[in-house]
């Protein structure tokens, strides 16, 4: 209900009726629902403030080592520094 009441897009998977699922919920190490996959992250529990933060946020990688980089949606065009190599790239958000 909470993800609709937002008007958030998601894919809902019944870990009770669907082996693939399960198989993907156990991999994760994870053991109770309500689980959220958000980008590369996971959320065990509904909580809403992670939720929301890692919405509002898209991952790139850094284009000299690869590192993953957490960087705000919607703020159009910004620089970004990676905090292991020290490079900079401007990226459209």
């Amino acid at each position: 209900m909470y993800l609709q009441e937002k008007g958030i897009d998601y894919e809902e998977k019944d870990v009770n009726k669907d082996a693939q699922a399960r198989q993907e919920f156990t991999a994760r190490g994870l053991s109770g629902v309500p689980s959220f996959v958000i980008g590369d992250e996971v959320v065990a529990g509904l909580d809403k403030g992670r939720i929301e933060t890692l919405l509002k946020q898209m991952v790139i990688r850094c284009d000299q080592c690869s590192a993953k980089l957490r960087v705000p949606r919607g703020k159009g065009t910004i620089k970004v520094t990676c905090p292991k190599c020290q490079s900079s790239q401007t990226i459209k958000t």
